[in-house]
């Protein structure tokens, strides 16, 4: 154990993309594999800290004792998992790439192929991490991931404010090596007033990083 210890600690963290059905067969999702969510579970686990682990469909597991793995499938299960768990933890960690919109009727059967086009009404999702915001107490701190592909930096911070996150890992689809099914990321963390630019690096060092400013924040 080293001295960045989260000893008595909760954390809630989401990890993995949201599957949303539109048939028994179909579903609308996304390219998440959950590598960066586990990493940080992992690490915070390693720090002493108990993990809740909401997790959306991976095909990645995690022994370590110290992590409750909650297993969902849809945006709508995440989010009742997550408020389920919020009141008891004292580290929200928001990594998990929900789906922001849902199919408005899923058919019961296998919709058969018909015709040259195929017209599927989208509704919106719960935003998890802006609904939780709402409830945050003093004593919790919050922490977003956004994915961008333009005005990174701008988009980013918009949702710091409005989600009332304390802390925002931003990554950009343009860095390469960067995103969604890389062993690797590069990031840029964040907070009110301040912006720190981490480089290109494995996700299991890219977590040792956010959550080594996480317990600067806490506890220094």
């Amino acid at each position: 154990m080293t001295e960045r210890s989260f000893n008595g600690k909760t954390v809630l963290l989401t990890a993995g993309p949201t599957h949303e059905p539109i048939d028994p067969v179909r579903f609308i999702g996304n390219h998440s594999t959950g590598k960066m969510g586990y990493a940080l579970a992992e690490r915070f686990a390693e720090h002493g800290a108990k993990v809740v682990l909401v997790s959306g469909p991976t095909n990645l597991h995690t022994d370590h004792t110290s992590i409750e793995v909650k297993h969902v499938t849809t945006a709508e299960e995440m989010h009742k998992a997550v408020l389920k768990r919020a009141g008891a933890a004292d580290i929200w960690v928001f990594a998990a790439a929900v789906a922001d919109y849902r199919p408005k009727t899923v058919a019961d059967k296998k919709i058969k192929k018909a015709g040259d086009e195929l017209t599927i009404e989208l509704v919106k999702n719960v935003d998890i991490a802006a609904a939780l915001g709402k409830q945050k107490e003093e004593w919790q701190f919050s922490v977003g991931f956004a994915l961008e592909t333009d005005n990174e930096g701008a988009n980013a911070r918009e949702k710091l404010r409005k989600k009332k996150l304390d802390m925002i890992v931003l990554n950009s689809l343009n860095d390469p090596g960067a995103g969604f099914a890389h062993d690797t990321n590069k990031i840029t963390i964040m907070e009110e007033g301040a912006t720190h630019t981490f480089e290109l690096k494995k996700k299991s060092e890219v977590a040792e990083d956010i959550v080594n400013l996480i317990w600067e924040r806490i506890y220094g």
